[in-house]
């Protein structure tokens, strides 16, 4: 079976509302471009199911749970702020409940769908900063948490996870940095939001946390990609991998100071695909609607194996003119190419001194 991408609809009916960063259409743009560059052909998507709350006890609290359905059922009330619901960064919207579970409900399929290997896309799942017992960072549930914790009950014992989303994957940490049949591995900004993965983290000696400066490019990423993630993927030998390919490291991005273009994802996307018999790819963070969209949706690109084309063809394009950014921040300016490709320009440079040290660190290491 070739590469499966899951989606949903219920990404293109929902925001967060009109005031959140994730006001913007994301999965949509992925399965619309994806079907108008003729990548999306019927047998290779799946539609997501609804977790039920029950299956998401694995890691959830109940009362968590319960909470986040009494809020879609409700709407915001005072009591359900010890929950983390109806703040700034996780709101209270009409679909609370069910947008998030059905994100929770699309990674737990995969796991089965990659029980005796494969390749599954799901661009709506890296919600990587859901706690157990309450939402945080833009994340209602922890969908990568349920995924590998699925993946073990299906029977798989050794399972990679890397991180290459801006901003380090501490719900994630929390639940798998003592485990050491679990590879953890996340590249992220330093001093930015949640001011967790500090590159002397080790957890149970599996645990690797590259803090990057601001203006990270595609050249340092290259070196983590091959100083840091393959050579500790070659050596813990994993049952799979699941890779969060959070968008917000791209330089458009008005939620990091990173400067990647979209290549460096790709590059990272195809070089871990043959580590492990599975491979969940996930999406993350990825706040401007253009960058994002062209981003993910070259993601697939390179697990199905598409050509991505120089210039896109008119339908392609009339999806990318279609997309509206309410009072996006003036420091990003919409750039024409965004409209008329998918590839960045390569952004290289200097691997700097700060960026060797810390690798020189995490290669010296003992661990997987």
């Amino acid at each position: 079976m070739g590469p499966v991408l899951i989606g949903h609809e219920i990404y293109r009916m929902s925001s967060y509302g009109q005031r959140h960063p994730l006001r913007v259409p994301r999965v949509s743009t992925v399965m619309d471009l994806s079907r108008a560059l003729g990548w999306l052909p019927d047998h290779a998507f799946r539609r997501s199911p609804r977790a039920r709350p029950e299956a998401l006890t694995h890691w959830h609290h109940p009362a968590y749970i319960a909470a986040l359905q009494e809020a879609e059922a409700t709407g915001p009330a005072d009591h359900l702020r010890a929950f983390g619901l109806g703040t700034h960064a996780n709101p209270v919207f009409p679909e609370v409940w069910r947008r998030p579970a059905t994100s929770a409900g699309g990674v737990m399929l995969a796991a089965e769908m990659l029980r005796e290997g494969g390749v599954v896309y799901v661009p709506a799942g890296g919600t990587h900063h859901g706690l157990p017992d309450r939402a945080n960072g833009f994340c209602y549930l922890n969908d990568p948490v349920l995924a590998m914790l699925a993946m073990r009950r299906l029977g798989l014992r050794r399972i990679a996870y890397v991180d290459i989303d801006a901003h380090h994957c501490d719900g994630v940490d929390v639940a798998f940095r003592d485990d050491p049949d679990t590879l953890l591995i996340s590249v992220h900004e330093e001093r930015r939001w949640p001011f967790t993965g500090l590159l002397e983290d080790e957890g149970a000696g599996n645990v690797f946390n590259l803090p990057v400066p601001a203006g990270f490019n595609d050249s340092e990423m290259r070196a983590a990609l091959h100083e840091l993630i393959l050579p500790r993927l070659e050596g813990f030998r994993p049952d799979a991998v699941v890779l969060q390919c959070g968008a917000d490291a791209v330089e458009e991005d008005p939620l990091s100071r990173l400067s990647l273009s979209n290549n460096a994802h790709w590059s990272v996307v195809a070089a871990l695909r043959p580590v492990a018999p599975r491979y969940l790819v996930l999406g993350g963070g990825g706040y401007n609607p253009w960058s994002v969209g062209r981003c993910w949706t070259g993601v697939w690109a390179t697990l199905a194996g598409a050509e991505i084309p120089d210039r896109l063809p008119h339908e392609a394009e009339s999806v990318l003119r279609a997309l509206v950014w309410h009072d996006a921040p003036k420091r990003k300016p919409v750039q024409p190419h965004w409209f008329t490709t998918l590839r960045d320009t390569p952004r290289e440079g200097a691997v700097r001194p700060e960026i060797r040290a810390r690798l020189a660190v995490l290669a010296g290491r003992p661990g997987p």
